[in-house]
């Protein structure tokens, strides 16, 4: 079996996606995804409208739009774009990536909404933690 998945630029997904390994997501994907304890990647040419849980790290690259719930961290590279709220332990925002949402760092604080006001569309920081 395979330690990582990618879904091609080529496809397109609508539904649920559940498993225990890294995605990596270059196509298009519409639902909700479950990665309990994994990587999920959303690349350059990827194009994600889903509720993200449990994944451990997330990192955009392409444009999200969502909230995540991450065990540990998500990254907003440069070229990503993220519109949703974000749930996770460690936050990072490239200098040029776009972002418009909430951040929540008490990773697991379930069922509470984020107390941080909205941040601005265009994300100008080398990065976030909490």
């Amino acid at each position: 079996m395979s330690d990582k998945i990618s879904i091609g630029s080529s496809m397109h997904i609508k539904g649920e996606l559940t498993g225990k390994e890294d995605l990596t997501i270059d196509g298009r994907v519409d639902g909700k995804i479950m990665l309990t304890g994994h990587q999920l990647t959303i690349e350059e040419n990827g194009h994600v409208t889903a509720e993200i849980h449990d994944a451990s790290t997330v990192i955009v690259r392409g444009t999200m739009s969502g909230n995540i719930t991450a065990d540990d961290k998500v990254e907003v590279t440069s070229q990503g774009s993220m519109q949703g709220d974000i749930r996770a332990k460690r936050i990072v925002l490239a200098d040029g990536s776009r972002f418009k949402g909430r951040i929540d760092t008490n990773a697991k604080s379930a069922g509470q909404r984020p107390a941080v006001a909205p941040a601005s569309p265009k994300a100008a920081c080398d990065g976030v933690s909490g």
